[in-house]
């Protein structure tokens, strides 16, 4: 059955809606998360019990986050969830935050909050995160040379995250931000094949014109 048009343009309108409302109130949580935590002097620390509050907890049990984000659910049990999973393990601080977000009603938005306090920690740290993509491991001599050669040219610290991808062929792709600087060996050859077939095409035209042009007897 063909899926009407509308009813599909609705819906897609109402997910980029959901996705700009939670990482506005992401970074609106982030801000909150981070003042106390500077203000405690524990930033670091928090940081990292976030990320395994992540890695270690809602990756490997989708259906825990879910039940949290779940908006059927009241403040109360949820606060109770916190306390049987996270008490033995959580800091107090960590707990009450994850707390004062359950009771507004946002745990929906847990991982935009972490993103946005890994970005404005990025930030106010003036740490730039720059993607590094190789054919293969790049040795700790050519990361020191890449981290030299950014600082140069970056307003900031660099912070390399390395890809492997077979399918550069050779070469680095740099990707800061939403912009990508690629000087892949595959992508060279890419634009070398496509200025052949340019040239070659121009070629073609040219004495075609030359022939349409040329005096006849």
């Amino acid at each position: 059955m063909a899926q009407d048009p509308e009813a599909r343009d609705a819906r897609t309108a109402a997910e980029i809606d959901a996705d700009v409302t939670a990482q506005h109130l992401g970074a609106v949580y982030a801000e909150a998360f981070l003042g106390a935590a500077e203000a405690a002097g524990l930033t670091e620390s928090l940081l990292a019990e976030f990320d395994s509050l992540l890695a270690d907890l809602l990756d490997p049990f989708p259906e825990l986050e879910q039940l949290l984000a779940s908006a059927s659910i009241a403040h109360e049990e949820k606060a109770g969830i916190l306390d049987r999973t996270l008490g033995a393990q959580a800091s107090p601080r960590m707990l009450d935050f994850l707390k004062v977000v359950s009771r507004h009603g946002r745990l929906d938005c847990l991982r935009a909050i972490h993103r946005q306090a890994h970005a404005l920690d990025d930030q106010m740290r003036n740490r730039v995160r720059v993607q590094v993509s190789t054919v293969a491991p790049l040795s700790a001599d050519a990361i020191g040379r890449i981290v030299t050669r950014l600082r140069t040219v970056l307003d900031g610290e660099p912070l390399l995250e390395q890809v492997v991808d077979p399918d550069l062929i050779g070469g680095v792709v740099l990707r800061v931000g939403d912009t990508v600087y690629d000087g892949s060996l595959a992508t060279q050859l890419e634009t070398t094949r496509q200025r052949m077939i340019q040239r070659t095409a121009h070629e073609i035209q040219t004495r075609r014109d030359r022939f349409r042009h040329s005096p006849r007897d």
